[in-house]
């Protein structure tokens, strides 16, 4: 089971996440918390396998509480998934800087924070595909094409729609093919190409002018 903590401070939300992540037969919440001071003392307490973590709240900020709890001087760091309301890049890239193992908007909807989370307990790290997008087109510098990194031409499809922000459900539709596959494919990505993470691999993409 993945040992879930949601740290909110509107109950609407905390009762709301609870009820998606207690509904996947693979996850439990152990615990909430209501400000930023009580979610690191919980996160401390529970060791939870991911927290969940929403960025203004009373006390003590998420981006605070993330810092002492997965920033980069924490020897046993949480794994944080940053969940707000907020599309700001400031936040992205604090949060990212901070150790954040995720960063979704609230209206991204169940299926991804679903994933989200499980991408965060396996050692992945899952963006908001419209932020990932966003970023990249910003922050990456083209550069010349240097070969497919010995991608098969089905590898290279999936690595072109991870970059264009789709999650594996709908890699899975657009390619007629199972999220199964889709796994399988991103883990052969990964080995080949050296990368840890979706946000890589679009990285990898984006700079090889492989998505439009």
């Amino acid at each position: 089971m993945i040992r879930v903590l949601i740290a909110d401070d509107q109950a609407m939300v905390r009762t709301g996440f609870g009820m998606i992540i207690g509904a996947q037969p693979d996850m439990e919440v152990v615990g909430e918390a209501a400000d930023g001071v009580e979610a690191v003392a919980e996160a401390r307490r529970l060791r939870p396998d991911v927290a969940l973590m929403d960025i203004r709240m009373p006390r003590m900020d998420g981006l605070q509480a993330l810092r002492l709890l997965a920033g980069p001087e924490v020897t046993d760091p949480v794994k944080v998934v940053v969940v707000t309301t907020f599309d700001l890049d400031e936040y992205v890239h604090q949060a990212l800087r901070g150790g954040a193992a995720g960063f979704l908007l609230k209206d991204s909807g169940p299926a991804l924070l679903v994933e989200a989370v499980r991408a965060a307990a396996s050692g992945d790290a899952l963006v908001s595909p419209s932020i990932t997008v966003r970023l990249l087109r910003h922050l990456a510098v083209p550069v010349a094409p240097s070969g497919d990194g010995g991608l098969s031409p089905r590898e290279l499809d999936v690595v072109r729609l991870t970059a264009r922000g789709q999650t594996n459900a709908e890699i899975a539709a657009e390619l007629f093919i199972s999220v199964g596959t889709v796994k399988t494919h991103l883990g052969s990505i990964h080995t080949k190409l050296g990368t840890r993470n979706r946000v890589e691999i679009a990285a990898w993409a984006w700079e090889r002018r492989l998505v439009g």
